[in-house]
């Protein structure tokens, strides 16, 4: 029975998308290293919990086909924001996010990285070490 459950798995890591705009937060990408790392033996893995298994495969299996959307149809696409699918996808993009991060950092904090020398722990020790040295 094990091996028809990781046989399961395998068939949904396979049709589940990777979205590549998402590096690093990809639901796909960790789908595909928990069920690697819950089947380390493949078919001869021993299932401690079958039943619960077996549901989050079926929680799994319900969010891929989309059974919610047509259980629950929207009547327009669209959000309180009034933005598309695609400008949300872009929006959530991992290089976006990286953007806006950079847009909240002070000027202060944007002219120290880009003027101090080596890395980023280093530019930061540098600074530090400025500070805490007496003046003369």
């Amino acid at each position: 029975m094990a091996a028809s459950r990781y046989r399961r798995f395998l068939k949904l890591c396979e049709e589940w998308p990777v979205d590549e705009t998402k590096r690093g937060r990809d639901l796909g990408a960790y789908l595909r290293q928990r069920v690697a790392q819950a089947f380390r033996e493949g078919e001869n893995t021993q299932i401690v919990e079958p039943e619960a298994c077996d549901q989050m495969y079926e929680s799994l299996a319900r969010l891929h086909s989309n059974y919610y959307k047509h259980k629950y149809p929207r009547p327009r696409d669209t959000s309180f924001s009034g933005l598309s699918v695609e400008e949300y996808k872009l929006i959530l993009s991992t290089d976006t996010l990286e953007d806006f991060k950079d847009m909240n950092k002070g000027m202060w904090k944007k002219l120290q990285e880009k003027f101090a020398p080596g890395s980023p722990e280093e530019k930061q020790k540098t600074w530090a070490h400025s500070l805490s040295r007496p003046r003369t």
